[in-house]
């Protein structure tokens, strides 16, 4: 990261753990305090902040994307493919 970024406090994460941790960010699956640690961080660093920017708009387009030009029947394969694997 560049000059800009915000120096870690002890016990918050730095550039390098809050880019590390953004697509687990984007995807809710951080719990409440490591999510307000790493929210706090992007809220104070302009560099993280760009790049969740820049992560979240590409995660929505290919999210988009793939909605709207699933072939037929993919779907129905893929979620039998997984319910096949699935432990019994």
């Amino acid at each position: 990261m560049s000059d800009d970024c915000a120096q870690a406090e002890p016990g918050k994460p730095d550039c390098r753990e809050a880019v590390e941790e953004l697509y687990v960010f984007l995807d809710g699956q951080l719990d409440d305090e490591r999510r307000a640690l790493i929210q706090g961080h992007l809220d104070d660093c302009g560099p993280c902040l760009s790049a969740f920017e820049f992560h979240e708009e590409l995660k929505r387009l290919v999210t988009d994307k793939c909605k709207s030009e699933m072939p037929e029947g993919l779907r129905d394969r893929v979620f039998a493919a997984l319910e096949s694997t699935e432990p019994e």
